[in-house]
């Protein structure tokens, strides 16, 4: 690990400086869990990737298993077992597995899944939907409906849950909420459930944020917290408590 990268570094990589310290403080004792995302880090060893994350005071990670990842989903039996046995040597856990995944039938996904519940991760996030805006948008979600049945199926057979973020953009489906969660709300939370950002979530609806996170409350399974400001009509990262966030939102 570099000496110049140093926990200041990393938190500001994370764009977290300003309010981190006050939320992990909050995290001990409830039930609460923080966990980092870990692609920033990506250029570590295992090792170094857990020490740093432990130093910053977080619960576990949000690793990345899939193409370009800190695991290679091909290489998932090999290395997910080193890396997990890396968090837990610092006291961490893996909260969350970020993949590839949004159908049961991709290459790799089984085993990919499988061998994250032997090892005791049972949460992973999925791939995006996208819409094709020259057609209609309700048939292209009804085409999504069979998807992610199929998907679920897989899940309550091995044990996992499935959670869909929902992403700012004019193509991403999940970006008003209301469309994905009309097709998630049909499946048992155990199975598939919502990972709400509320940075995504504030870009898209503004001020109707508590509306949204009312709705998806049947299948709430982990919230997303980053900040932003409007640079050029476009999202830009932004030190949490800095940007357009409301603040009403963390109590």
């Amino acid at each position: 690990m570099s000496r110049t990268f140093s926990r200041r570094n990393f938190l500001r990589t994370c764009a977290t400086t300003v309010a981190i310290a006050p939320l992990l403080s909050f995290g001990k004792g409830s039930p609460y869990r923080f966990c980092a995302f870990e692609k920033p880090l990506q250029f570590l060893s295992y090792d170094a990737m857990a020490a740093l994350i432990a130093e910053s005071g977080f619960d576990g990670v949000e690793a990345t298993v899939r193409k370009g990842g800190h695991v290679l989903p091909e290489r998932v039996e090999e290395d997910l077992p080193k890396m997990l046995d890396a968090l837990k040597k610092h006291g961490l856990e893996m909260t969350i597995l970020t993949s590839d995944i949004n159908n049961a039938n991709q290459p790799q996904a089984h085993k990919v899944l499988a061998t994250a519940k032997k090892l005791g991760i049972t949460r992973y996030r999925m791939l995006w939907y996208q819409y094709d805006l020259s057609k209609p948008v309700r048939p292209q979600l009804e085409a999504i409906r069979p998807q992610v049945k199929d998907l679920a199926a897989m899940n309550r057979e091995l044990g996992v849950t499935a959670l869909y973020q929902n992403h700012s953009g004019a193509k991403m489906v999940g970006a008003p909420l209301w469309d994905i969660y009309e097709i998630i709300r049909e499946h048992d939370p155990k199975q598939i459930s919502i990972a709400y950002d509320i940075m995504h979530a504030t870009a898209e609806g503004g001020l109707d944020w508590p509306i949204q996170f009312n709705l998806i409350q049947s299948h709430l399974g982990a919230v997303y917290v980053k900040d932003f400001n409007w640079e050029n009509h476009k999202t830009k990262a932004a030190p949490l408590g800095t940007g357009q966030l409301d603040h009403n939102f963390f109590a």
